[in-house]
């Protein structure tokens, strides 16, 4: 199966403000069932070592949480985008929904008009998958932030240079559930996962694509 190129990699890509920063810290993502078409289907654990965090006007933050520190078309890892970092921060410690980018449907389905998630999740195998699809996104489920980084790349308050959260989230690919005669053999199981460690200023990471 040839590698497609599907509008949520678009989507998720964010102009780069600051730069993509590495921090150190620690994280889990696994599932009793990951599934991706032609790739994989069963469980899942990333084992994550590598954690970035990329702002954008302190408006919006990428977030990449992923194993190993190659660039990420040659890595498995998980992409959470905070469309709106404030809206995120007065809600701490409170469950926020995921789901696709706002504005965005399958080829030929028309849009949903509905307003965007505050936060939307990509898990991408591109190591593991090489050719095949090789990213899925979050449908449902939630995101709890304990703290999030501040977004200001001079940030001095150690707090505020902080991103701790979890999650329970289910992947699919959009494309499959339009006409899946079983939506739940093409979606994963929840997903769980966490993750916490301090932005650090310094050489910046491999920029998002």
């Amino acid at each position: 199966m040839k590698s497609r190129s599907f509008w949520p990699v678009v989507a998720l890509t964010l102009a780069v403000g600051t730069g993509c920063t590495v921090g150190d810290g620690t994280g889990e993502v696994t599932a009793t069932r990951l599934y991706l078409q032609g790739c994989w289907n069963g469980p899942f654990n990333l084992q994550p070592d590598f954690f970035a965090a990329n702002s954008y006007r302190q408006e919006s933050l990428q977030i990449r949480v992923q194993r190993g520190d190659n660039n990420q078309e040659a890595s498995d890892g998980l992409t959470v985008l905070v469309s709106d970092l404030a809206a995120v921060k007065s809600q701490l410690d409170t469950p926020i929904p995921v789901g696709v980018p706002e504005g965005v449907a399958p080829p030929g389905q028309p849009l949903t008009g509905e307003p965007g998630p505050l936060v939307s999740l990509s898990l991408y195998l591109h190591q593991t998958c090489h050719e095949q699809n090789s990213a899925t996104y979050s449908v449902s489920g939630t995101i709890t932030f304990h703290s999030i980084f501040s977004g200001d790349p001079n940030e001095e308050d150690s707090q505020e240079r902080l991103t701790d959260a979890e999650f329970k989230v289910r992947f699919a690919d959009p494309r499959e559930l339009v006409d899946a005669p079983d939506a739940e053999a093409v979606t994963s199981s929840d997903v769980d996962g966490n993750f916490n460690f301090f932005f650090q200023r310094g050489q910046p990471a491999q920029p998002f694509q």
